[in-house]
């Protein structure tokens, strides 16, 4: 039986990843993009995320990208500086198989490792149902909020939904020096 891998991302993923993310700008709400970037975009975000010092991640089966994530400042002004957020993406024919728990508990593991406090999800067509609010839910994410009628893709408006995952301490201490420091623009 094969097994999913979970590995750093490389720039040789980047056609696989643009073709999943394709599937999810035009057939998904997950992502409010209307219009999917080509690949030249997509190397250009990668490499913006990466040698920021953030995790991008794939999980393959069989040797095929069959979905990636990585996290990413929440917001780059320096108060947010200990607070990610994460995007996850799924082939449509690798969805409901676990890919998206082992990408998300591996993203949980790196951010903490690098010293983050808040981990937010930005979850498109959020609602309760959601297969993206299940998964934050089980993964521990709160749900923080939800922004009604934020988004209108496909023929409807669509919610967002805020969860929100504490790390090392949280709130509760005042944090040390700031994860990644220097690599946001303020």
């Amino acid at each position: 039986m094969s097994q999913i891998h979970i590995r750093p991302a490389q720039p040789a993923d980047l056609g696989p990843i643009t073709e999943i993310y394709r599937d999810a700008v035009l057939h998904g709400t997950a992502t409010y993009e209307i219009d999917p970037p080509d690949q030249e975009e997509m190397t250009r975000r990668f490499h913006a995320i990466t040698t920021g010092g953030f995790p991008y991640i794939v999980g393959e089966l069989d040797g095929t990208v069959i979905g990636y994530a990585y996290a990413s400042y929440f917001r780059t002004r320096p108060a947010y500086w200990w607070t990610v957020e994460d995007s996850i993406y799924i082939a449509p024919e690798a969805k409901g198989k676990g890919l998206g728990k082992a990408l998300l508990r591996q993203l949980v593991v790196d951010c903490t490792a690098l010293g983050f406090r808040q981990f937010i999800a930005v979850i498109g067509d959020g609602h309760d149902n959601s297969a993206s609010v299940r998964l934050h839910a089980r993964a521990g994410f709160k749900h923080s909020g939800t922004i009604k009628g934020s988004g209108f893709k496909h023929g409807r408006w669509l919610d967002t939904v805020l969860m929100q995952l504490d790390m090392n301490g949280g709130s509760q201490t005042l944090p040390g020096r700031p994860p990644l420091k220097g690599s946001a623009g303020t």
